[in-house]
């Protein structure tokens, strides 16, 4: 049977309750959430023997992601990846938002989607159950403008996928560009590199980038490269780059795949996005500590992050990331977790 737990997760400085929802379908799988952040902390699926074991990278106690910098699981916003110089312009008017990486932007800021508490409610149907996230960013928050009303709905189907579904409005022009930032390992053996899982990204082109990994403006050919994931291959390299999905715009298609041979996982990734940032966690670094004794390693998780491209705001020809306050953002992405044996 399709379900919903609601239980305590633990308590912000300030004061504020952290609650946690497991969401389970009629398979057996669970997803469970915080309302911090918006952060998935388990998904548990099987493997090709039947055994379930959570694939992404979590905690289990809200101190942790309190000290993390590495957005594990999180709702990323207003604007995900880097804005070159921490600016972008509006209508002729130049925004600073915080340099909070180097001299430049990224994830939303200091205090990103990532970091408030978003407020929850529930619905079960006979086909999925669905946890419903909302939050409003206050105009300036972040230096960003505009009042925007976020929703995101996290919905657990009984065909064995996660749809995110982003929803937005706002009342002065402003930009956006909403992703979901989980680590995923489909060993389930977070000590084991995810060098070993075989991947396909749906592109023909890819996103140069600087030394600040910021986009340097050209769309790249994949031919002869080591970002040709057209095939399926092995992971043979740390990889933080933008792939430009071949699609059409607001179309919902295939953007990605990954397989892990041993364990028989495999992940699809579908999405409206234009393009799609593959990350191998080439820089975490989490140790243990005395309370929870999770310690994640450079390459213990990869991440799939449907999105807009980075540094949108000041490359004119990368696709527009601009709300009107006339406009309704919508944006969606599904995981869907397969088995071969």
């Amino acid at each position: 049977m399709n379900s919903i737990e609601k239980s305590y997760f633990g308590k912000l400085p300030n004061g504020d309750d952290v609650k946690i929802f497991k969401l389970k379908n009629s398979s057996g799988i669970e997803i469970d959430i915080i309302t911090y952040g918006g952060i998935i902390t388990s998904i548990k699926v099987p493997d090709k023997k039947g055994k379930f074991d959570n694939i992404v990278l979590g905690f289990n106690t809200l101190d942790r992601y309190l000290k993390n910098n590495a957005y594990l699981g999180a709702i990323i916003g207003r604007f995900t990846n880097r804005i070159a110089n921490a600016i972008f312009k509006l209508n002729g008017i130049a925004y600073k938002v915080a340099s909070n990486l180097g001299n430049n932007h990224i994830h939303g800021g200091n205090k990103g989607f990532d970091k408030v508490i978003w407020s929850a409610k529930t619905e079960i149907e006979d086909d999925n159950v669905r946890l419903i996230l909302h939050y409003l960013s206050k105009n300036g928050e972040e230096n960003y403008p505009g009042n925007l009303n976020v929703t995101v709905i996290y919905s657990l189907t009984n065909d064995n996928a996660l749809e995110i579904e982003y929803k937005a409005t706002t009342d002065k022009k402003t930009i956006i560009n909403l992703t979901q930032h989980s680590y995923f390992n489909l060993s389930s053996n977070y000590k084991e590199s995810i060098l070993d899982h075989k991947v396909q990204i749906n592109a023909n082109h890819y996103l140069p980038i600087d030394n600040d990994s910021i986009p340097t403006g050209i769309i790249a050919d994949v031919v002869n490269t080591s970002y040709d994931f057209r095939k399926i291959k092995t992971i043979e390299k740390g990889y933080d780059h933008c792939w430009v999905l071949n699609k059409n715009p607001q179309e919902f298609s295939f953007a990605a795949k990954a397989y892990h041979p041993s364990s028989g996982r495999i992940l699809e990734v579908f999405t409206t996005e234009p393009g799609i940032q593959f990350y191998t966690g080439n820089f975490i670094n989490e140790k243990r500590t005395k309370t929870d004794s999770t310690e994640f390693k450079n390459y213990s998780g990869f991440c799939f992050e449907t999105q807009h491209f980075p540094n949108s705001t000041n490359e004119p020809k990368f696709p527009s990331v601009v709300l009107n306050p006339d406009e309704t953002y919508y944006s969606k992405t599904v995981f869907k977790f397969t088995v071969q044996s």
